[in-house]
């Protein structure tokens, strides 16, 4: 699992636009307590123990780390093997080879494009020995995925998880540490089985990387296993497998695109943008305009608003994927629209709970789903924007945006803190006679590397919106609709598909990729 992403420090970019781019079980029926003489030989009928009862013997015999790994026939057999050849201490191939494929097959960090996670309202207790897996638990549970969970955060181990459930009734999850040798590991989880409820889930966090252990700890009973130390979001993925429903509709990623300010034109960018992910990518997306009263997506793509939005809004708990599809308008082939009502007869006093029953049901509809919001500031706005997959703030080269975007990219990074931070995006750079603040100082002054600057280019931003079109029909040859097509590519985290053209050249506009003029020969 890899770590959180970190806020890079402000590098050069150009002026146009630039990318940012062998254990025994343990337990009252083995006869092995804590403290007990492992290394004694055993002999069947016998042992330096006294135990003679067959019946007593461990079921499973697990490989030490300071032993080397038998046969896999061996290994599954609850009678001991000889032949087994000490090795350095630490020494674990089955272990290490687990890590290393679970390490290249896990996808990225969740706030670098993993699947998303969704865990219900339920409580979490949290039972941890090591202080960073009391720092890593805290910080998962400050995080948007666990925002519905409530989770308590304990110092101790299994036994201090035993001793409270003693006396209280387990939650539905139960996360406990212990730092022990395995076969005490094994012990202490037999006793907190002994004082867990019917259907309560235990994640275990223990000091040994061995399959063999994390085999017994599923016959067991236990729903997962890791290994200190952790990073959140490494915890945060486990407890949102648990729970994760494979009945259920999958979740598409969501990108919210928001101004600093009124008229940064954050809403061009986020319909452009969403054009670009559709037309030039191939990917499924809708729209969502959720600028009620002065929404413009309806007319950018010149079609009729319907009450699309304001529908669902009006009644979130009757949404079904019949009702979506009725209420959306089709574009495209792989575009569709949540037009806003644009209208002023209603006060649109609208519930945050409503906003975010819709926005998850949407996301059921498509891989990627554009908020466009409006610019205010609401309950509503601010969990849309830290729920989001993905945040773009949209800035224009002057104070006032530079003293907005700060105050929202610091807000976003405090409710985000395991996730990546914000996009920034400056557009309408290089107005004729404007004194402007350079784009290098105003990544700086944010902490945040631009990844797009997309140049003021008012004669085909104009047509384009008087039009009704988007800026890759308008004007396909501009400079603002590669950085659209770049920008798509950023947020999607996918490239442009590599389209044959005559005598077999990539097709100029629509197969390029943005790391395909590093490949190109030079003349």
């Amino acid at each position: 699992m890899t770590n959180a992403f970190a806020p890079r420090p402000v590098e050069d970019f150009e002026d146009e636009f630039d990318l940012d781019m062998g254990y025994v079980a343990s337990g009252p029926a083995s006869g092995v307590r804590p403290g007990d003489d492992l290394d004694a030989p055993y002999a069947p009928g016998g042992d330096a123990r006294g135990i003679d009862d067959e019946a007593a013997r461990p079921p499973l015999q697990f490989t030490t780390p300071a032993v080397a790994a038998a046969p896999a026939a061996r290994a599954h057999s609850a009678e001991p093997f000889e032949g087994q050849v000490p090795v350095v201490a630490g020494f674990n191939p089955v272990g290490d080879l687990v890590a290393g494929a679970s390490a290249a097959f896990s996808p990225p960090a969740l706030g670098g494009g993993g699947p998303e996670v969704s865990v219900p309202r339920i409580a979490i207790h949290v039972f941890a020995e090591r202080q960073d897996t009391l720092a890593a638990a805290e910080r998962a549970g400050q995080d948007r995925r666990l925002s519905r969970a409530t989770t308590q955060i304990r110092v101790g181990g299994v036994a201090a998880a035993v001793e409270a459930y003693q006396h209280e009734p387990t939650p539905p999850l139960i996360i406990v540490e212990c730092l022990k040798d395995p076969q005490t590991l094994l012990w202490e989880v037999d006793q907190l089985a002994e004082v867990c409820d019917a259907g309560t889930k235990v994640v275990v966090i223990g000091a040994t990387n061995d399959i063999l252990l994390f085999r017994e700890l599923m016959r067991r009973g236990v729903s997962e296993y890791l290994v200190a130390p952790l990073q959140p979001l490494q915890l945060i993925a486990a407890i949102g497998g648990l729970f994760s429903d494979p009945a259920q509709p999958f979740v598409g990623r969501s990108i919210a695109f928001v101004g600093a300010r009124g008229g940064t034109g954050s809403s061009s960018v986020a319909h452009n943008t969403a054009y670009a992910m559709s037309e030039r990518i191939g990917a499924n997306t809708v729209i969502v305009d959720y600028d009620l009263p002065f929404g413009t997506a309806g007319l950018d793509f010149n079609q009729d608003p319907l009450n699309g939005v304001a529908d669902a809004l009006s009644q979130p708990d009757r949404l079904d994927p019949v009702l979506l599809d009725r209420m959306m308008v089709r574009c495209t082939d792989k575009l569709s629209l949540f037009a806003a009502p644009a209208t002023l007869d209603v006060d649109w006093d609208i519930s945050p709970e409503a906003f975010e029953e819709v926005t998850n049901q949407i996301r059921s509809t498509a891989p990627f789903v554009v908020l466009d919001l409006p610019h205010l500031w609401s309950g509503w706005m601010r969990r849309t924007l830290i729920a989001a997959d993905e945040v773009v703030v949209v800035a224009t080269p002057d104070l006032a945006s530079l003293r907005n975007a700060k105050n929202m990219i610091d807000l976003i990074r405090q409710g985000r803190p395991n996730d990546a931070p914000p996009r920034l995006v400056l557009n309408q750079v290089g107005v004729p006679g404007r004194p402007e603040i350079p784009a290098k100082e105003f990544g700086a002054a944010l902490g945040v590397h631009p990844s797009l600057v997309i140049p003021f280019d008012p004669k085909v931003f104009g047509a384009a919106a008087n039009n009704g079109q988007m800026i890759l029909d308008a004007g396909a040859k501009s400079k603002a609709a590669d950085a659209f097509q770049m920008l798509a590519q950023i947020v999607s985290r996918r490239e442009l598909p590599m389209l044959a053209g005559p005598k077999g050249k990539a097709g100029k506009g629509d197969g390029r990729s943005m790391f395909s003029g590093l490949f190109k020969k030079k003349s």
